[in-house]
């Protein structure tokens, strides 16, 4: 799991503010962004497991919270996400501005 963003990447988009009632399915299975597309998971409150299941990278898993720095998502990278109780969180997408 890499833990900070390339040079050169600028946001371009952000989920609304989801929680453990309201996440979407494909964020609880394995999924992935496009080529050049970064993520930041940022916790807004409560707590959030990270889970990275691509076969390019050792498995890996991280709590989130708001005290810990946001989940770095790598593009084309399968991963996935578990509440851990109450949580509100939103996903912020960077890319490379051409």
């Amino acid at each position: 799991m890499i833990d900070h963003l390339p040079d050169g990447v600028t946001p371009y988009k952000r989920t609304p503010t989801f929680t453990e009632k309201t996440i979407p399915a494909g964020l609880l299975n394995d999924h992935h962004t496009k080529d050049g597309t970064w993520g930041l998971i940022h916790v807004e409150e409560g707590q959030l497991r990270y889970i990275v299941t691509d076969p390019r990278r050792p498995p890996s898993t991280a709590t989130l919270t708001t005290e810990t720095p946001p989940g770095v998502v790598e593009p084309t990278i399968l991963h996935r996400v578990e509440p851990l109780g109450e949580v509100r969180f939103h996903v912020e997408f960077l890319r490379t501005e051409p």
